[in-house]
């Protein structure tokens, strides 16, 4: 299946290396990032990871949850954490998903129906595993974004996004280029200018379609 933004997440029961989940039961009322990668003990991926352990604070003071996905077992998963934090000097304290037999990567469109692992296999075999997929309590689809093997994930700018996001459905406006937490907001246009003003307060009219605001 193809996903699109605001489309319910495919639910799903999978072995980790913290247990058993269920997906859906997993993210409960919390925020979710869902992140893949081809192969465990590759170099890239290894430093992503890193990054996202470092970052384990953070995710928890935007209630969100964070878990891998990968096409090895749970074995390997809990071996690699070692080399992970050896880079990072972070424990990895969230689950990575043992997608061995591709069924997340599958119902996630990261991989073709017919897919299947060969012996032997090298992360080549996999590549499209490299997505990252923003999920909001309500089990929807928020945004996602595919990167190449080759580029290391900016784990800072999944973070502006997920600011970006939260902000936008707690407070019902929308953000410019390059947002961050205290700068004025994009009221939207389908705002009067007399609502805007009664919910608002004080706002700049830069163009008639484009006001902006802070957040009070």
């Amino acid at each position: 299946m193809s996903l699109r933004i605001n489309a319910v997440v495919p639910d799903f029961e999978a072995e980790t290396s913290q247990g058993p989940i269920r997906f859906h039961d997993w993210i409960g009322d919390s925020w979710a990032i869902l992140f893949s990668h081809p192969k465990d003990f590759t170099p890239v991926c290894t430093t992503e990871f890193g990054a996202v352990a470092q970052l384990s604070a953070e995710w928890k003071k935007r209630g969100t949850k964070v878990i891998g996905v990968s096409v090895d077992g749970v074995e390997d998963h809990k071996r690699w954490g070692n080399d992970i934090q050896t880079v990072s000097g972070s424990e990895v304290d969230f689950p990575i998903i043992a997608d061995d037999g591709l069924t997340v990567s599958k119902l996630y469109d990261m991989l073709p129906e017919d897919a299947y692992l060969p012996d032997g296999r090298t992360p080549a075999d996999s590549a499209t595993v490299r997505s990252v997929f923003i999920i909001g309590p309500d089990k929807q689809l928020k945004l996602s974004m595919t990167y190449p093997m080759t580029v290391g994930r900016n784990f800072a700018e999944i973070l502006r996004a997920l600011d970006a996001l939260q902000t936008t459905t707690k407070h019902g406006v929308a953000t410019p280029a390059d947002w961050t937490i205290g700068q004025d907001v994009i009221i939207p246009p389908s705002v009067s200018d007399a609502d805007a003003k009664q919910k608002y307060g004080e706002y700049e009219t830069v163009l008639p379609y484009l006001r902006k605001t802070p957040l009070r």
